[in-house]
């Protein structure tokens, strides 16, 4: 059963970063691609990011190109989502998603 389980959420300060995880369990990262997803209050789920893993080809949201970096680490089933410069409309609930699969979603507060 593959599960997807993201951690590095929390509170930080506008201007500061924060760095997401997701560590995916049965399923082998070869020639799929992991994205991150949000979710704000009262908002759509909207696509960050996403990661090639057989090229590391990547996409962006213009919303948060230059500040986001989503890399991966094949070895330990890992992708990373490098949050920069972090503004106030970046809460929301980071999800990650690999293929039909979700994870369960972690808290991301940026304070003004």
């Amino acid at each position: 059963e593959v599960q997807l389980v993201e951690s590095g959420g929390g509170l930080v300060q506008a201007g500061g970063s924060l760095r997401l995880s997701c560590a995916a369990s049965g399923f082998t990262f070869d020639n799929y691609a992991i994205g991150w997803f949000r979710q704000a209050p009262g908002k759509e789920r909207e696509g960050v990011s996403c990661i090639s893993s057989s090229d590391g080809s990547t996409y962006y949201a213009d919303s948060v190109k230059g500040r986001f970096t989503i890399s991966s680490d094949n070895a330990k089933n890992t992708v990373y989502l490098q949050m920069n410069s972090l503004k106030f409309e970046d809460t929301a609930v980071y999800y990650c998603r690999l293929s039909q699969y979700w994870g369960q979603g972690i808290q991301v507060t940026v304070s003004s």
